[in-house]
């Protein structure tokens, strides 16, 4: 699987109509993760793959980044030229001990902050979704539409590998 940072983006095709689709993305995502683990023993769920993490920690890590996602929404609302920049090592997942938690805990928790997320967008004015500030990392434009873009799509690359450590047993 290719590594999240590998990946590059070409925001060019996405525009004020994909708006509606995006949100349905991001709103599905604690339902997806929900069933996703769902049927997983406890051992399968906290299972590291070398240093890599678990499926409870990928969980983990989508709840910690929810508070960049909802920063980055104030970023744009106050006119930022870049948007703040993530943590790229990651130190709120690998420090949280997410392994210790209950899933349910960790499940409700996203739940929690993707909903507060979706619900400022829900409230967003349309004719803002195309306000732009550049992504500290990639080093290019992004408008709102682009991030929630970016943003369902790290949704789903935590949720694949969930995936394949999932089918590891």
């Amino acid at each position: 699987m290719r590594p999240w940072f590998e990946r590059r983006f070409d925001f060019q095709h996405l525009g004020e109509p994909d708006f509606p689709f995006l949100l349905e993305r991001l709103r599905g995502a604690p339902a997806r993760v929900e069933d996703k683990t769902r049927a997983l023993g406890r051992d399968v769920l906290v299972r590291k793959d070398g240093d890599a993490w678990s499926i409870q920690e990928h969980a983990g890590h989508l709840v910690d980044l929810d508070g960049l996602h909802d920063g980055r929404l104030d970023d744009y609302l106050a006119g930022a030229a870049v948007l703040r920049a993530a943590d790229l090592k990651n130190r709120k997942t690998h420090e949280a001990g997410h392994n210790d938690r209950p899933l349910a805990e960790l499940l409700e928790a996203f739940r929690g902050v993707r909903g507060r997320f979706v619900a400022r967008l829900e409230t967003w004015d349309p004719k803002r979704v195309l306000v732009s500030a550049v992504h500290p990392r990639l080093q290019q434009p992004m408008r709102l539409v682009d991030m929630l873009y970016f943003t369902a799509e790290h949704d789903d690359h935590h949720l694949a590998h969930m995936t394949e450590l999932a089918r590891r047993g």
